[in-house]
């Protein structure tokens, strides 16, 4: 069952923020994931929406996303990622094919 990384950030550090860019393309190319979506400026249909960037990632398994997610090398920039934006994330579960 596909499993979907989604993640809503506001960044008010840009430069820290980018430092966690620089990095993430590299040590996301090691696993399974898919980037289906990034956008840095999502369109608000309802609500409030307190985020400047929205991404969406899909993985085969909710495993091949939690190991990449814990991995050490994406820990190692993750930290950057927080410290330049504020970040709400949720891993999704996907339906079964077929």
């Amino acid at each position: 069952m596909p499993a979907y990384f989604v993640a809503q950030i506001r960044v008010h550090d840009p430069a820290a923020y980018q430092h966690y860019l620089d990095a993430c393309d590299e040590v996301f190319a090691r696993f399974n994931g898919e980037y289906l979506a990034v956008d840095p400026a999502p369109t608000l249909l309802e609500g409030e929406w307190p985020y400047t960037r929205s991404v969406l990632i899909r993985f085969p398994s909710e495993a091949d996303l939690l190991a990449w997610y814990r991995s050490p090398d994406y820990q190692a920039i993750v930290v950057h990622r927080l410290a330049g934006a504020r970040c709400d994330t949720i891993l999704v579960h996907g339906k079964d094919e077929g």
